[in-house]
């Protein structure tokens, strides 16, 4: 199983960061800096009691997703793990296993999710990408560009652009006003 970790060099220029270059440890990076890396085979993801298992799953579904614990940014798998009265080591096996994915993933997802509802909807065209990354969970606007750049494919602002027309209006009313030309 691949997983994507990333950083972000934010001196870097638009088309540095889209050109795939190689590392030192031989990964190949992409826009945002993206790598994909091998997962450990941990062999405790396969211990756990699949009674256990399903039981955690439904607690995780609950605290994590249903209660939106995830839209807060200092929420950690260690505290997830303390809130269901169970250690890290079974939180992260039950993830790794019925998700398929890792904990800062899981949660990512989600807010990911929240903010293309939020950028596709018309009623949150006043707010700027910084007040939509933090309403979603997300610390800084970097993390949040790196992550929905991850797990959509385009930047935040090209996604409201492309799935939001009053927003597209809105822009070009703007470029007219300050007497820019469009981009067609």
């Amino acid at each position: 199983m691949l997983s994507v970790s990333y950083l972000i060099n934010s001196d870097m220029t638009e088309e540095v960061k889209n050109t795939p270059v190689e590392s030192k440890d031989k990964t190949v990076r992409g826009k945002y800096n993206l790598s994909l890396q091998k997962q450990k085979d941990a062999p405790y993801r396969q211990m756990i009691r699949s009674d256990l298992a399903e039981e955690l799953y439904d607690k995780i579904m609950r605290v994590l997703i249903i209660e939106k614990k995830y839209r807060d940014p200092d929420y950690s798998a260690f505290q997830l793990a303390k809130d269901l009265q169970t250690n890290t080591r079974y939180l992260s096996a039950v993830i790794n296993v019925r998700f398929l994915t890792n904990y800062s993933n899981l949660v990512n997802e989600y807010r990911i999710k929240d903010a293309k509802y939020m950028l596709s909807d018309k009623r949150h065209n006043d707010m700027s990408m910084d007040d939509i990354s933090i309403s979603v969970g997300f610390s800084n606007r970097q993390s949040f560009y790196a992550a929905f750049y991850k797990f959509v494919g385009v930047t935040p602002r090209d996604f409201r652009l492309q799935h939001n027309s009053s927003y597209a209006e809105l822009v070009e009313s703007r470029r007219k006003a300050k007497g820019l030309a469009t981009d067609e």
